[in-house]
C-alpha cells in the first residue's frame, strides 16, 4: 500500500525546469496537467479581432482629438488594473 506524503514548499523553478518535470509525468498525469493549463489560458485573438481592436482605438483617438470624448488619466487607468 502506497503512502501519500504532502510536501508544501516554496521552490522557484524556471520554465525549462517546469517543462522537464512535466515530461517525467506519466501519460495520464500529463493529460490532466495539459487540461488544467488549457482551462486557465487566455483565449488567443484572431487577426480580425486584433485589427478591429486597433480600428476602435484609432476611432477613440479621433474622437478625443475632436474634443468629443475625454480619455482616462494614467492614475485612473492604473487604479482600474
Amino acid at each position: 500500500m502506497a503512502t501519500a506524503v504532502q510536501l508544501n514548499t516554496n521552490i522557484k523553478l524556471n520554465f525549462k525546469q517546469i517543462t522537464d518535470l512535466a515530461k517525467q509525468l506519466p501519460k495520464k498525469e500529463k493529460a490532466k496537467l495539459a487540461s488544467i493549463l488549457e482551462e486557465e489560458a487566455e483565449p488567443i485573438k484572431t487577426k480580425a479581432e486584433i485589427i478591429n481592436d486597433i480600428k476602435e482605438a484609432l476611432e477613440e483617438v479621433k474622437l478625443y482629438k475632436a474634443g468629443k470624448i475625454k480619455l482616462r488619466s494614467l492614475d485612473e487607468f492604473l487604479d482600474e488594473i
